[in-house]
C-alpha cells in the first residue's frame, strides 16, 4: 500500500522578518510579480446576481458567442474592479512586535475585527489604515476558540466594511481574498468558494467547526483579512491554509464564517468577552500520549461536564461515540461537531487498565 501524504493547516500571519525580506526583494528585483509565495452578509452572494449566465442559443454564429463570452467577461472584471474599490479603504494593517496581519473596519466607533492569532498576548499595536496614516490600537477582547479578536483605534473618517450573511454562500460563489500578505499592503487575490462547514483544526489545537474553503491564493499577512463576495459584502475571515508535506498546498484555504466573526466580535465590543459562544465543550485539559493510544487527561473544570459524568484525571480518552480518538485534535474536533446540551459517548481507559463508556452532556464553552 501507498502511504498518502498527510496534509495540515498553517496560519497565515506574516512575522516582521518575512515582511522585511519581501521589501529587500522588490528593492532589488523592481517587481512584487517576483515574489515567491509562502505560507483564513445580508445579500445572496451568487454572482449570477451580477453577472447573468447567458448562453448563446444553438443557431447563434461563433461571434455572437463570442461576443456574449467578451461582454459577460467585461461585466464581471468590472464588477470585481467595484468591490474592490469600495471594500479596499476598509482593510488595515496590524503590526504587533513578532509580526503582522490584516483586520478589517468593523464600525464607525474605531472597531477592528482580525483573528487572535495575529494579536497573539499584545494589548498594544501599530494599525495603518488604507490612506496610509497611523494609529495606535488597543485590545478590546480575543477568544482564541473562534481565532477572532477585536482591536480599537480612535480616527476620524473611517470606512466600515459590511458583513454579509455567511449562510447564504453557495459552493461556487465568487469570492476575494484582502488584505496584506507579506507586508504587501491592500492586496487582492479571487477564487471561488470550495467547500463549506469544513472543519479544520488550527495548529495550537483549536477547531473550527464551520470554515468556508477557498481557492482564492491566501498566504501570510492575510490573516484577519477579508473574504468578500461580488456584492461587496465580507463572508469571511482569512485564517489559514492548508500545507502538504511542509510547503504551501495551493488552492486550499480556510476562512471563518462571517456570522461566528459578528458573534463573537459583537459580543467583544459589548463586554471585551464571550458569555454565548454556542461551542460544546467537555471541561478537560489534556496532553497527547506517547504511545498513541489518545489523549491522556490532566485536568478537569471543577463542576464541568466530564468531572460530573466521572471522566478521572489519568484517563486515556479512547473514543468518542465511536470514533477514536488518537490525540488531542481529534477530541477537539468531535467536540466542535457538537452544540451545548448534546449527550456523547466517551469510551476512556482508566489508570488501572480498565475501560469505561461514560456518557456526559456536553456544556456551553465559556469566554
Amino acid at each position: 500500500m501507498v502511504s498518502q501524504p498527510r496534509t495540515t493547516i498553517r496560519r497565515i500571519s506574516t512575522p516582521l522578518a518575512a515582511m522585511f525580506a519581501v521589501a529587500m526583494l522588490v528593492a532589488g528585483c523592481g517587481s512584487a510579480g517576483a515574489l515567491p509565495t509562502h505560507s483564513t452578509a445580508a445579500a445572496t452572494t451568487t454572482s449570477a446576481a451580477v453577472v447573468p449566465a447567458v448562453l448563446p442559443s444553438a443557431d447563434a454564429t461563433p461571434a455572437t458567442s463570442l461576443a456574449v463570452s467578451g461582454s459577460a467577461a467585461l461585466a464581471l472584471q468590472a464588477q470585481m474592479v467595484a468591490v474592490i474599490k469600495q471594500v479596499s479603504p476598509s482593510i488595515v494593517v496590524i503590526e504587533t512586535a513578532t509580526g503582522l496581519g490584516s483586520g478589517i473596519i468593523y464600525d464607525n466607533n474605531g472597531d477592528i475585527v482580525t483573528n487572535a492569532h495575529v494579536v497573539g498576548t499584545s494589548k498594544t499595536f501599530k494599525v495603518t489604515l488604507a490612506n496610509g496614516k497611523v494609529y495606535n490600537g488597543t485590545l478590546v477582547g480575543s477568544y482564541t476558540a473562534d481565532d477572532i479578536a477585536v482591536v480599537h483605534i480612535t480616527a476620524p473618517g473611517l470606512s466600515p466594511a459590511t458583513f454579509g450573511d455567511s449562510s447564504k454562500l453557495s459552493v461556487g460563489d465568487f469570492v476575494m481574498a484582502m488584505g496584506n500578505p507579506l507586508g504587501l499592503q491592500s492586496s487582492v487575490t479571487e477564487g471561488i468558494v470550495s467547500a463549506l462547514g469544513r472543519q479544520v483544526t488550527e495548529p495550537a489545537g483549536n477547531a473550527l467547526p464551520d470554515a468556508i474553503q477557498t481557492s482564492a491564493a491566501i498566504n501570510p499577512g492575510n490573516s484577519g483579512g477579508a473574504l468578500v463576495d461580488l456584492n461587496g459584502n465580507v463572508v469571511g475571515i482569512p485564517t489559514l491554509e492548508a500545507t502538504d508535506q511542509g510547503s504551501a498546498a495551493a488552492g486550499i484555504g480556510f476562512a471563518i464564517s462571517s456570522n461566528r466573526a459578528k458573534t463573537i466580535a459583537d459580543q467583544l465590543i459589548a463586554g471585551g468577552k464571550v458569555t454565548n459562544s454556542g461551542r460544546a465543550y467537555m471541561g478537560v485539559e489534556m496532553r497527547d500520549s506517547l504511545q498513541g493510544t489518545g489523549p491522556v487527561v490532566v485536568a478537569l473544570t471543577s463542576g464541568g461536564p466530564a468531572a460530573t459524568a466521572g471522566v478521572l484525571v489519568g484517563d486515556v480518552i479512547v473514543s468518542i461515540d465511536g470514533t477514536a480518538t488518537a490525540d488531542s485534535s481529534a477530541v477537539g474536533e468531535a467536540i466542535a461537531a457538537h452544540k451545548p446540551g448534546d449527550s456523547v459517548k466517551v469510551s476512556v481507559q482508566h489508570q488501572d487498565g480498565t475501560n469505561a463508556t461514560i456518557t456526559l452532556t456536553l456544556g456551553q464553552l465559556p469566554g
